[in-house]
């Protein structure tokens, strides 16, 4: 599996999460079976250049979005195994649905809460 395949993989992922598009309803758009769109993700399929435009198309963002971060320090990151998991977490269901749950609420509330959390990570550094 190539190191550049998998970024391709995490960048669709990132920005099919972050407009909360399930892999079915991508899929559809792109007219593949969503096992299609989990193989791009997980890099076991190589995506085409037609492929990426048309995923650039569908998700709004320039074709190079997927190559954001692969600079030749990144690269030698990534073969080396010393990505991180940063914009995993970002891009996971938890902290989309934390996210959008933070931002229903009013202001008020949503402060007291910041607060709360920034003093519980406070205990937890302590």
């Amino acid at each position: 599996m190539d190191e550049i395949d998998t970024h391709l993989g995490r960048r669709l992922r990132r920005r099919r999460r972050l407009l909360g598009l399930t892999q079915q309803e991508l899929a559809e758009t792109c007219g593949v079976r969503f096992q299609q769109i989990q193989k791009y993700e997980c890099a076991a399929n190589r995506m085409s250049a037609a492929r990426l435009w048309q995923l650039a198309d569908i998700l709004e963002v320039p074709v190079s979005y997927f190559y954001e971060g692969l600079t030749r320090d990144q690269r030698e990151h990534l073969e080396r195994g010393e990505d991180g998991n940063a914009n995993d977490t970002i891009a996971s269901k938890e902290t989309q649905d934390l996210i959008h749950a933070y931002y229903q609420l009013a202001e008020r509330p949503r402060r007291r809460l910041l607060d709360l959390a920034k003093a519980m990570n406070g205990e937890l550094e302590a």
